[in-house]
């Protein structure tokens, strides 16, 4: 699949566009001694010279390719290297040599007679429950204990407090309203155990030590005392879930949150079905096809696989010994990254033989939508540089492309339906992803962004988060994932992304006042 040719181009013909351009400027330059306008051509030439030669020259060199590239029906893989002979003076012919990979020639794809199971869950009244009191937990909507009740372990204080060391209070020493729950390490050692027992209205002075290594050296090691009131005590695992709740964001009554979180949750499932299936749909595509590969695609796409686990590595409890379980699977994430390509290939060549296409409409919509992404300043001048680049159009379309050939297959297989609980689902997806060997079903697959290449020392995973108060309260559609980069031009295969990066979310910090632990 590798090209290389040498393209002359003679003086003559940069000369002749040297030539041009000196007419194209003549009129606009100026110079003391001539009228605007009527400066001499060799004045120009002897002025400009060095600079139109060198433009003359590129010029010549990016169209010299391009022509070569349809004369000879090329399909390029990756940007073609183009390199001037060292040799080269003006004056003389060009030597100008060209490198590329082209795209295999694939045979007609066969997608007949394929067979798709499509897993299907439905939303529980549990579900929508566990998911609202998720939002309440979060917004601080929980039940209040009777005055009588003693805060234990797991409770949540209401409290005020004011620091003092050496009976004198201390800035940034004091608070009021401040959510503490107990055994959750959140103050200094020794403030959270003290105020076991306590009930609502009751103060009590809790006497601490700050640590030696405290991020205020003022008050490292120094002995204090916090006079704290307690407002009130909350039971964190019964939040309140009533009308006024639901008001409180913004919405009619509790019906409508529920109704809003339904659908929201229906979304997921939806989104993990589609996952599952298009899985299950790449395994057969790539089960029945087999070609080689472009190198410089399959180097580039396994270099962003392999950035991508550094990234999650890193962030290990161990990297060395992540790093190092890596290491000794390196061969085999370089197998997912040959099958990754051969897959988006595949797919780019399914949409092309059956006239699958992303309408100007639909790229207009694209490119409103990520232009949103930038400053009102600045969105203007990414339109335009998207409307003018078309490698940077072609990658934002590719998403869209992609979804619309994995629409087009799942109407041509036969479907059949199972109903699964989440749980089941998730459990097929996790299966699917339990293996990176790259003769069976491996992450990424060509142009498959559902699939993440992950280190195998992998955390469990967590439920998918609630959705924000805040979507719930604008009834706003969940986010979309970042633009995937993905197929170069509409008569050229994709260019493959390894993973949108997975970047662990920072914890929320909350707002550090003296009592507060220092990190």
């Amino acid at each position: 699949m590798k090209r290389a040719y040498t393209v002359t181009i003679t003086s003559k013909d940069i000369d002749a566009r040297v030539e041009k351009e000196v007419l194209a400027i003549a009129p606009q330059v100026r110079m003391p001694g001539f009228r605007p306008g009527k400066v001499p051509a060799n004045l120009v030439k002897k002025m400009h010279g060095e600079s139109l030669q060198r433009d003359a020259l590129n010029n010549s060199i990016q169209e010299s390719v391009q022509k070569l590239i349809a004369d000879q029906k090329l399909r390029p893989a990756m940007q073609p290297s183009v390199e001037l002979d060292e040799s080269f003076e003006f004056g003389k012919d060009a030597q100008v040599k060209v490198e590329l990979e082209v795209l295999p020639v694939i045979e007609a794809p066969s997608i007949d007679g394929l067979k798709l199971e499509r897993l299907t869950a439905e939303v529980s009244d549990a579900q929508v429950e566990e998911q609202a009191g998720r939002i309440a937990t979060q917004q601080g909507a929980l039940e209040e204990y009777a005055a009588s009740h003693k805060a234990k372990d797991g409770d949540t204080l209401v409290i005020d407090f004011v620091g003092k060391v050496d009976g004198e209070a201390f800035e940034g020493g004091s608070a009021e309203g401040v959510k503490l729950k107990i055994g959750s390490g959140q103050f200094i050692p020794g403030f959270e155990e003290q105020l076991g027992g306590v009930k609502k209205g009751e103060e009590k002075t809790i006497e601490v030590t700050f640590p030696e290594d405290y991020g205020a050296a003022h008050l490292a090691g120094k002995a204090a005392t916090f006079d704290v009131t307690v407002q009130s005590v909350l039971n964190a695992d019964k939040p309140k879930l009533d009308d006024d709740f639901a008001k409180s964001l913004g919405l009619e009554g509790l019906d409508q949150l529920k109704d809003l979180l339904k659908g929201q949750i229906e979304q997921e499932h939806n989104g993990l079905t589609r996952t599952y299936m298009k899985r299950k749909l790449l395994d057969q595509l790539a089960a029945s096809h087999d070609f080689d590969v472009p190198p410089s695609m399959v180097e580039a796409e396994f270099n962003q696989i392999w950035q991508q686990l550094q990234h999650e590595a890193s962030h290990e409890a161990d990297p060395e010994a992540a790093l190092a379980e890596m290491e000794a699977e390196k061969e085999d994430y370089r197998g997912i990254a040959v099958r990754r390509v051969r897959l988006g290939l595949l797919l780019s060549e399914i949409g092309q033989a059956n006239n699958v296409v992303v309408s100007d409409n639909e790229m207009n919509r694209l490119i409103m939508q990520a232009a949103q992404q930038y400053s009102p300043q600045d969105r203007e001048r990414f339109v335009q540089y998207v409307r003018q680049d078309p490698m940077a159009a072609a990658q934002l379309r590719a998403p869209l492309y992609e979804d619309k050939v994995v629409d087009f297959l799942f109407e041509k297989a036969e479907v059949s339906d199972r109903a699964v609980s989440r749980e089941e689902l998730e459990a097929a997806i996790e299966a699917e992803d339990g293996d990176l060997k790259p003769h069976v079903h491996g992450p990424g697959c060509g142009h498959d962004h559902d699939e993440k290449p992950k280190a195998k020392k992998a955390a469990a995973k967590k439920k998918a988060e609630p959705a924000e108060a805040e979507a719930v309260a604008e009834e706003a559609p969940a986010k979309k994932a970042p633009a995937k980069k993905a197929a170069a031009k509409k008569d050229e295969a994709p260019a493959e992304e390894a993973v949108a990066e997975e970047k662990p979310k920072a914890k929320k910090a909350p707002a550090k006042k003296a009592a507060a632990k220092a990190e």
